[in-house]
């Protein structure tokens, strides 16, 4: 994805992170998302995708994980959606953060 320079995508890239965190934090079930956290969200170009980036806890599953968030986003994107008041709300995407895995911990996981 090309990602977006712009100052309004960064300040909506912002906004979506914020929204998707306090979800994770008070309306998700779903225990395989519960220690989960959002490191950050690129915009691409034409803001029409978020990619939203997170973060494993140790000892989870990756792969459990990226399929309960393919499960919820739908709830994710019309729940950003209402928070935004917008009419448009860019698609999300949920990819996973190695940075800190790589940098911190080691070598990543390699199940994703």
């Amino acid at each position: 994805m090309q990602p977006s320079g712009s100052r309004r995508a960064h300040k909506l890239g912002d906004q979506i992170m914020r929204i998707v965190a306090q979800l994770l934090a008070t309306e998700i079930d779903d225990q395989r998302l519960a220690m989960v956290s959002v490191s950050g969200v690129r915009m691409n170009k034409d803001i029409s995708i978020a990619e939203v980036l997170y973060s494993v806890p140790m000892g989870s599953d990756p792969v459990e994980i990226e399929a309960a968030f393919k499960k919820s986003a739908g709830f994710f994107r019309s729940q950003v959606g209402r928070a935004l008041k917008s009419k448009y709300v860019p698609k999300i995407i949920f990819k996973r953060d190695d940075f800190l895995e790589e940098m911190v911990y080691g070598q990543p996981d390699q199940g994703h």
